[in-house]
């Protein structure tokens, strides 16, 4: 019973070293994003303009490796290449989890997302109607980003999300519902808990 007690003490202690040792830091960011929907056989989609932001941790886990949550608004969906008058808007509460590799600043992050759709509108010229009926409500995807952030806080990165399940529900239109999201994001951010 003592060794077991002890064993026990001495991994709470080496736990909370640890911990302390590289800390949870948390953190705001927000930027722009491009996005469309991809698929192989779609054609005739353009990239539109959005905005994403939200809250960040990053849980050390050694002076290089850490994993970071997210929980981020993003507005996403498409337009017609050939009518800038027909758009696809959509809002979702994206949550990834990255492994984030850093080096002197620089970092490298890639993991699973998935995004819960809040909103989806079908636009045409000055007329818009609800699409969320024609959408899934979950999205499973990836995202993979690089970029640099200073040990003071300040963030400046590039990412790359990329939907791996068919957001369209067998009613929707275009091709059937065979298509993903695909966005683009820079953004910037702070961390608060710097070294």
């Amino acid at each position: 019973m003592k060794k077991v007690l002890l064993s026990v003490l001495v991994a709470a202690g080496l736990s909370t070293t640890a911990a302390h040792a590289q800390g949870v830091r948390l953190g705001v960011k927000a930027g722009a994003s491009l996005t469309s929907f991809t698929g192989k056989d779609v054609e005739g989609l353009d990239y539109k303009f959005g905005f994403h932001g939200g809250g960040v941790a990053e849980l050390g886990l050694t002076d290089n490796f850490a994993i970071q949550p997210e929980v981020l608004f993003s507005m996403k969906g498409t337009k017609a290449s050939e009518m800038d008058e027909l758009r696809i808007n959509q809002s979702y509460i994206d949550v990834p989890v990255l492994l984030k590799l850093k080096a002197d600043g620089f970092f490298f992050e890639l993991g699973p997302q998935v995004g819960f759709l809040v909103g989806s509108k079908l636009k045409v010229d000055e007329v818009s109607v609800d699409a969320k009926e024609s959408f899934k409500k979950v999205d499973l995807g990836y995202a993979a980003g690089l970029g640099y952030q200073a040990a003071s806080g300040p963030m400046i990165g590039l990412r790359y999300n990329g939907g791996i399940s068919n957001v369209g529900k067998d009613s929707f239109d275009i091709e059937d519902g065979k298509v993903r999201n695909s966005a683009f994001q820079l953004y910037v951010g702070y961390m608060f808990g710097g070294k």
